[in-house]
């Protein structure tokens, strides 16, 4: 049974997979009644080095980036409409290819052109991360979303990391950016240019 997050906790992933290398973060959300207008949120990751920001513009990893220079983070497909049952969108960790200078990767969701065509978070339900790990497929944690984030474009989901002992833990976060993609992607060090 997968351990339930809530904000601001987390949890040893290698304690409930020993031997665990490499995880799929499924992520999910439904689109609440709307004016019309499609809705397009997408995952992204952001490698993180030891100066909080991303180690390279390369180590975004999202739908027009799709794999990081290592191999170690890799996008898996944009869905541009969050319809159906299950992940909306993955984001696949392979710890064992993860540089040793990497702090921790965010997973982060965000709705493309939020702010242009105001939509938020507070027309999205149902949000979600899950970790999973990719030797068994089985579910070690989740995070269901469920404070109104009516005003952000963007979120940080969760984030994915090593401890000072070298066990892989995921932290819930939950924050939202008003600003969308470009501020988040800004705020961490991307360079947008």
């Amino acid at each position: 049974m997968a351990v339930s997050l809530v904000k601001g906790g987390n949890v040893s992933l290698s304690k409930e997979a020993p031997g665990l290398t490499s995880v799929t973060v499924g992520l999910g959300w439904d689109v609440r009644k709307t004016d019309g207008q499609a809705f397009d949120l997408d995952a992204s990751a952001f490698i993180i080095g030891e100066t909080d920001k991303v180690i390279s513009d390369a180590h975004f990893v999202f739908y027009n980036n799709k794999t990081s220079p290592d191999g170690s983070v890799v996008y898996g497909g944009d869905n541009r409409t969050g319809d159906g049952e299950g992940d909306d969108e993955t984001i696949k960790i392979d710890f064992a290819k993860l540089p040793a200078d990497v702090k921790k990767v965010l997973i982060a969701v965000t709705i493309h052109e939020g702010a242009e065509r105001k939509q938020n978070f507070g027309s999205v339900s149902n949000a979600y991360a899950r970790v999973i790990n990719d030797a068994d497929g089985k579910e070690l944690a989740r995070f269901d979303l469920s404070e109104d984030s009516s005003t952000n474009a963007a979120m940080i989901f969760v984030e994915l990391y090593r401890s000072a002992q070298g066990e892989i833990k995921v932290k819930a976060i939950g924050e939202g950016w008003e600003s969308g993609l470009a501020g988040l992607a800004g705020g961490m060090g991307v360079n947008l240019g």
